[in-house]
């Protein structure tokens, strides 16, 4: 991070051995300080120069030789709104900023730093323990919400269930699927018997607190 200027990158190495790597980890760290110089497209972090003058891509060609193993440069987020405050967090690091799940956050607000810090920590937290899809329902993947409610359709059509009494049953376990995986509807895993939403309403008061933008990437997801 850079003042509020906050990038993570996902880079993938074959085994566990070469990601604790000493030069594996310093050929990271400098990728990911120059990652805050980027465009924010993995595309364009090849053509960066690092300290020694050589390109990444040069430098990664460099690094599988003498390791012997592939690496990959997999993708990188970006958040630099300067109108929002902006957290980051890395769950068990290895080193200072260096692990396997690691999120960015940006709240826009109207209170200071400080005064909402440990809140910005706390949502962190939540985002990389219970991984929602969303901020909201509104800005949930349509297609994700249709798929999730194909599946309950289909566990229900052999049910031997009255149709009205299915259509509730197969509502409410979407609506459940809704508040699982939308940030604000979930339950606060400090206090589960509030929902993010409310904590976040409590801690504004009479000011602004607007979660804008969040962003979690946990090493091989999805490949």
């Amino acid at each position: 991070d850079n003042e509020n200027k906050f990038s993570m990158i996902e880079i993938n190495s074959e085994t566990d051995f070469v990601a604790k790597n000493s030069e594996f980890i310093k050929f990271g760290e400098e990728v990911s300080k120059l990652a805050l110089t980027s465009s924010g497209k993995i595309e364009d972090i090849g053509n960066l120069k690092m300290g020694n003058k050589k390109k990444v891509a040069d430098n990664l060609v460099a690094l599988v030789s003498k390791i012997g193993e592939k690496i990959t440069l997999r993708r990188i987020a970006l958040i630099q709104n300067s109108k929002s405050v902006n957290f980051s967090y890395t769950h068990s690091p290895v080193k200072k900023d260096i692990g396997k799940l690691g999120v960015l956050l940006s709240i826009e607000t109207s209170k200071s730093k400080k005064e909402i810090t440990d809140l910005g920590k706390y949502l962190t937290m939540q985002i990389a323990s219970l991984a929602p899809l969303s901020i909201n329902k509104e800005s949930l993947d349509p297609n994700i919400l249709k798929k999730e409610k194909e599946i309950i359709t289909e566990e229900l059509k052999n049910s031997g269930k009255d149709t009205k009494i299915a259509e509730k049953i197969a509502l409410g376990k979407l609506n459940k699927f809704i508040d699982e995986n939308t940030l604000l509807n979930q339950d606060w895993i400090i206090e589960p018997k509030k929902k993010v939403k409310d904590v976040i309403k409590e801690a504004a008061g009479k000011d602004k607190i607007e979660i804008k933008q969040f962003i979690r990437f946990k090493v091989g997801e999805g490949l």
